[in-house]
């Protein structure tokens, strides 16, 4: 009964970062289901499991507010769904204790990414210019890929490039990528069902995360109106860092007083980072004030 609690938490928590953000609910989720001890194949299937309902529940309200190009939806869904499919495959075909460690420096990698995109980078206004689907293909093939390989990646790989094409609105770039996101999550669990089968899967589990994820919906609703949306990538890509971190120096045998240095490190990092965010935004506050007297 604790650690259906704890899933749920995790859910929740992780559900409350996506529909905050856009992105990043499978690299949340995955990076506290690895650290809480489950192997990879299991964590990513259990994952992607529940995300065929929340990506659903996600796409319909995309759909429902007009958030969706529906052209880049559908060149995205069939690239997606291979790669989805073979990483699945792939995954669940290694041992976990082989991949743990790689699966780990991936979402520790995509947690600095997150950082730097909520942190550095400044979208520019969108143009009229179309995606091609010879540039949506092989971002469609990859980011599915490494999203059943790592747990998640793929709103933190195909948002941002579809965000820097300067080609379509942001909230069309995001209200895509979550609806396409419904087949890459259908075709993922069907490649680990295939290869783990039912029962290395706990439906408890993808229950408890699904349950967390349901609650969590209305929350970030709410939440994405307080908390602005660059200090919450910034807290969200620390966690995703801090979590990884210690699975890979555990792994590595790294003794007991570096990995304190590692985490003391780090965490100053993270601090800067958020101190940097909250100083951006109360300046951006009261130049609006100014301008507003």
């Amino acid at each position: 009964m604790r650690r259906l609690v704890v899933l749920a938490l995790i859910g929740l928590a992780a559900q409350l970062v996506d529909g905050s953000l856009g992105m990043a609910y499978g690299v949340t989720s995955s990076s506290l289901l690895l650290m809480y001890g489950i192997a990879p194949a299991v964590v990513s299937a259990s994952v992607h499991m529940a995300e065929v309902v929340t990506t659903a529940a996600s796409g319909v309200s995309h759909l429902r507010f007009k958030n969706v190009d529906k052209q880049v939806v559908l060149r995205l869904i069939l690239p997606g769904s291979i790669g989805a499919f073979l990483g699945a495959c792939f995954l669940g075909s290694i041992p976990g204790n082989l991949i743990k460690p790689y699966i780990s420096f991936f979402l520790l990698l995509l947690g600095f990414y997150v950082i730097y995109r909520f942190l550095i980078f400044k979208q520019t206004a969108a143009t009229k210019q179309n995606i091609s689907g010879k540039q949506l293909l092989p971002l469609g093939f990859i980011a599915g890929f490494m999203d059943s390989t790592g747990g998640g990646g793929w709103g933190p790989i195909a948002t941002p490039v579809l965000l820097t094409s300067n080609s379509m609105e942001p909230r069309k770039v995001i209200g895509s990528v979550d609806t396409s996101e419904f087949a890459v999550a259908v075709s993922s669990t069907l490649g680990f069902l295939i290869t783990l089968g039912w029962t290395e899967i706990n439906i408890q589990w993808v229950l408890a995360l699904m349950i967390g994820g349901i609650i969590a919906a209305p929350i970030a609703a709410w939440l994405v109106r307080i908390i602005p949306t660059k200090l919450l990538g910034v807290l969200v890509g620390g966690i995703i860092i801090i979590t990884n971190i210690r699975t890979l120096l555990g792994t590595m045998n790294i003794s007991h007083t570096a990995s304190i240095y590692t985490y003391l490190c780090l965490s100053l990092l993270w601090l800067a980072a958020i101190v940097n965010v909250v100083i951006k935004l109360r300046k951006g506050n009261m130049n609006s004030i100014s301008l507003g007297e």
